[in-house]
């Protein structure tokens, strides 16, 4: 019966390049209400720290994944919910399991242009051209260029969206799937996850399966089908150069009380070489050379950068990294926020009592988290600075002249890479080319971080990374967006991965 089940499947199973037409022919009829539910979604804000929103998120959630016959749960963790379902298909012999986050990054409201960035936006092009905004509900035919504003619209509930409306696709053109589902969407990927680590124990059972799809980052520039075999861990920290005990009078101290925000802006441009190359001592060490096969794969990889640096407005790159496909194969050291006492309006004029820079170090799989922040304060002290895990007392400060803090201020997160060679994950990338004539564009890492790498040291299977939005959408930034062509091509690439 199972094999008769099997060869069922098989016989439906289309054509790649049939199965293409038939999702496309399906989606451009059906766009209207797939843009509706993204939208819906997206109302809805989604903060990790907003607990009753995350909530109103998870219930919503369950009941999309409920309406398309999931076996749909809320897994409850420490923190917020992970939302849970499972597809099985009769006769499948391979179990993948899907992984999406639905929480996202905080807003500054007053910086995106519209009232609210959960009040989602529909505009004709990149906010940039000054588009003409439409309104999503009288809007039946979508146009590729066209632009979802909202927190979240890439970042990472429209490839939720995509995976449901990929499987209705699958069900109107009578297509059946040919691996069991199971799909987790975490609710605190962008706070690091914390809760995610603790639930494998709990819900192991959940989620053994024989390969894991993550969707979330950028497709390639060139708005080719991606596939990433690997993704960048983190660990964060606050380093915190002390001045006086309090902010005194620059006129009647300056020349003579050292400035902690003149102090930590040296000691932060001694970190990086004029070519953006960090000289912390030891921060490149373990990393061999690629080999032959993995050089040829990255040469593969077309590179865009010209294009990519208009995009972003900036002439040039970092000198020592000048291709982003080499850069992505090195950790960084990233200098993303900097605070010293009153700028604008507030200013005063004064020498501030401290100066913070918050860092993120990016990892590579080589590259561990503890042993980064070793190197990382083995450099600080080489600097003349006196390490303190806390705000110096008085005793401290009549012995020290230069006084620091390095504080780690998140969970930390290693690296992972799968190797391309792997037979799900070659089933993978040979499912996406049939259904597009063409090769994806194969990533060896991708340059974001996901919290995976647990679920591949606990659980021992392997896992892939296939971004289904556009590049240049405000990911984490203020006036986030969705392509909308990225999108309708994401749900095809989804009924690819889903009929492979």
């Amino acid at each position: 019966m199972r094999f008769a089940a099997f060869l069922l499947a098989v016989l439906l199973t289309p054509a790649p390049q049939t199965l293409r037409a038939s999702v496309t022919t399906w989606v451009d009829a059906h766009q209207k209400p797939i843009v509706q539910e993204l939208v819906q979604l997206l109302s809805i804000p989604n903060v990790a720290a907003d607990a009753a929103n995350i909530r109103r998120n998870a219930d919503r959630l369950q009941q999309m994944l409920a309406a398309r016959g999931f076996a749909a749960e809320l897994l409850e963790t420490t923190g917020n919910p992970l939302v849970y379902g499972e597809l099985r298909v009769p006769g499948a012999t391979r179990t993948l399991l899907f992984y999406c986050h639905y929480d996202g990054q905080p807003v500054d409201a007053a910086a995106w242009k519209q009232p609210s960035p959960f009040t989602p936006v529909l505009r004709r092009g990149r906010l940039e051209e000054q588009p003409e905004t439409l309104d999503p509900a009288s809007v039946d035919r979508f146009q590729p260029d066209w632009r979802i504003y909202a927190r979240s619209a890439s970042d990472d509930k429209s490839p939720i969206v995509a995976i449901l409306a990929a499987l209705d696709a699958l069900k109107g053109s009578r297509t059946p799937a040919t691996s069991n589902v199971r799909i987790v969407l975490d609710g605190e990927e962008e706070a690091s996850s914390p809760s995610l680590v603790p639930a494998i124990a709990r819900y192991r059972d959940r989620f053994q399966a024989d390969l894991m799809v993550i969707f979330d980052g950028p497709i390639h520039s060139s708005g080719r089908p991606t596939v990433a075999f690997g993704a960048r861990g983190i660990v964060t920290a606050d380093l915190t150069v002390f001045g006086p005990t309090s902010g005194v009078h620059s006129g009647n101290y300056g020349n003579w009380i050292p400035n902690p925000a003149q102090r930590l802006a040296s000691l932060l441009a001694s970190m990086k070489d004029d070519d953006g190359r960090v000289t912390v001592e030891g921060f490149y060490d373990g990393i061999a050379p690629l080999t032959a096969e993995e050089q040829a794969a990255m040469n593969a990889v077309p590179d865009d950068g010209d294009r990519m640096l208009r995009a972003f407005g900036v002439a040039a790159p970092e000198r020592a990294f000048p291709r982003l496909q080499q850069a992505l194969q090195y950790p960084t050291l990233n200098v993303r926020g900097l605070v010293s006492s009153h700028v604008g309006a507030g200013a005063r004029t004064i020498i501030p009592d401290r100066a913070t820079a918050a860092l993120d170090l990016r990892l590579v799989k080589e590259t561990a988290p503890h042993d980064m922040l070793r190197k990382l304060r083995a450099h600080i002290e080489k600097q003349g600075f006196h390490l303190v895990d806390d705000a110096p007392d008085a005793a401290t400060r009549a012995q020290y002249s230069r006084i620091a803090s390095l504080t780690v201020s998140g969970p930390s997160m290693r690296a992972f890479r799968t190797a391309s060679t792997d037979p799900q994950v070659r089933a993978l990338v040979n499912a996406i080319e049939g259904v597009y004539g063409a090769t994806p564009v194969q990533l060896r890492t991708l340059g974001g971080t996901v919290p995976i790498s647990p679920f591949i040291e606990a659980l021992g299977f392997p896992a892939v990374i296939v971004p289904l939005v556009n590049f240049d959408n405000n990911q984490h930034e203020e006036n986030e967006n969705l392509r909308l062509g990225a999108f309708f091509d994401g749900i095809v690439t989804v009924a690819a991965i889903l009929t492979m």
